[in-house]
């Protein structure tokens, strides 16, 4: 079987899981951490070097503060789980914003964590017009680095992307690393997490003709 070497992980679906079960929206994304570190463990077995989760948008913080700070606080904890693991852990978003929390800015500079065998970035506070923005602030001379004018010049491209949910869109996740990548969508929501979702993607994955446009 052919293995992504990169993927990324839109994990959809938290607020309408709760919603389903009776619950405010905002208590939908605790339910997240779980199935994120079991992912994160799924990769690392199966040898896929780099992941990137999509946290929360400069966009998402227009919902009301109550789920704001739910959100925000599922991320911390997430981050703050994924190093006890082997990671190399990056926090990717605009730390200029009051809307970053103050306890990941340690993150944004890569750091590794135990072994440090899987590459993963994690998007808070994340904007693709931000990231984007630096092209125009401070040009680069590196011609042949495709991603070196982007604030995420440290996330390499993305070979298969993963949304749960059932939404079918990218809702601006990474849309340099994403030009080529292979979308792949599951109906179920993120907190309903299974291995067989993991297992069924990357089996659809290994049938698709990949030619990066060649």
């Amino acid at each position: 079987m052919r293995i992504p070497t990169h993927i990324g992980i839109i994990p959809d679906g938290n607020r309408r899981w709760a919603d389903s079960k009776g619950m405010s929206k905002e208590e939908g994304y605790r339910k997240g951490l779980k199935p994120g570190l079991e992912l994160f463990k799924l990769c690392k077995e199966v040898g896929i070097k780099e992941l990137t989760y999509y946290g929360f948008t400069m966009d998402n913080t227009k919902r009301p503060s109550i789920q704001t700070i739910a959100f925000t606080k599922a991320c911390i904890d997430a981050v703050k789980m994924l190093s006890m693991e082997d990671a190399s852990l990056l926090v990717m978003g605009n730390t200029n914003s009051l809307m970053f929390p103050k306890e990941l800015i340690p993150y944004t500079q890569r750091r590794s964590f135990g072994k440090g065998t899987t590459k993963v970035n994690f998007l808070v506070n994340y904007g693709w017009q931000w990231d984007l923005s630096k092209a125009s602030v401070s040009p680069s001379k590196k011609k042949n680095n495709w991603t070196s004018e982007l604030y995420s010049s440290d996330i390499s491209r993305i070979d298969l992307i993963i949304r749960w949910g059932g939404r079918r869109r990218l809702s601006g996740f990474l849309p340099v690393q994403s030009v080529y990548s292979d979308f792949y969508v599951i109906d179920e929501y993120w907190p309903d997490f299974t291995s067989q979702h993991f297992f069924e993607a990357l089996a659809w994955y290994n049938k698709q003709d990949i030619t990066l446009g060649g």
